[in-house]
């Protein structure tokens, strides 16, 4: 082990020391997701629609049937409440980092359990600015984390080129569409013939990840799914 990782891991052992990890779900210590609470999780049953996977008694839900989002579908293991709105919130508000290995593996049980079929992981980026106040992008550290525990590998195949609000503030799905419209361009790498993951946190709407979907089939991605850790209701 090198000098750099021997200090990296002392300096992770004594912030367990100092911090120990808590469960996102009932705060008990020395874990990030204790086994009552893992057994607890909201998780996101059918029915739901085929494309958005937004809950609903019948096929597809009235947004999809109207205007279809460009891609192939989305899907989430989680609902966006309860222990995953507190452990969504603390990755990505809070700087609590720590928790991306325990919710990317979550990603990733879910990932073998629906035997969805990919080649690569994008994760949704930032922009530039967003990135520099937060000093992570949290859906890069889920890909990260998820590439870790499954054969995919991990491709930063976008750049968000337009510096759009929050899609937390936008009241409705015609908001949430004009906020991302051409708020991504291909990045470096390419994705022609690849079966592409598009990961994001949280999926309220589809819109963001539609439009960063739209960027990677119009260059040559055979097939784009999208893939949240939750789903608002």
């Amino acid at each position: 082990m090198s000098v750099h990782a021997s200090l990296q891991r002392l300096s992770s052992l004594t912030l367990d020391l100092l911090f120990p990890p808590r469960c996102f779900g009932c705060d008990k210590e020395n874990t990030f997701l204790c086994e009552h609470c893992y057994a607890e999780l909201p998780r996101l049953e059918p029915p739901y629609c085929r494309l958005c996977s937004q809950p609903l008694e019948g096929e597809m839900c009235g947004r999809c049937r109207v205007r279809p989002p460009a891609i192939d579908g989305i899907r989430a293991p989680f609902l966006m409440r309860d222990s995953i709105r507190r452990a969504v919130l603390r990755l990505k508000y809070n700087n609590l980092r720590a928790l991306a290995p325990t919710l990317g593996a979550l990603l990733a049980d879910f990932v073998k359990e629906m035997n969805i079929q990919a080649d690569v992981v994008v994760p949704v980026p930032l922009h530039r600015k967003r990135l520099a106040e937060r000093g992570y992008n949290q859906a890069g550290l889920l890909a990260k984390e998820l590439a870790k525990v499954t054969s995919l590998r991990t491709l930063n195949a976008l750049e968000r080129v337009r510096s759009s609000p929050p899609q937390a503030r936008a009241l409705t799905s015609d908001q949430r569409r004009v906020n991302v419209h051409n708020a991504f361009v291909l990045g470096g790498e390419s994705v022609r013939g690849l079966r592409v993951l598009l990961l994001d946190d949280v999926c309220t709407t589809g819109a963001t990840l539609g439009a960063a979907a739209q960027v990677l089939t119009e260059a040559g991605a055979a097939s784009v799914w999208g893939l949240t850790l939750a789903r608002e209701p």
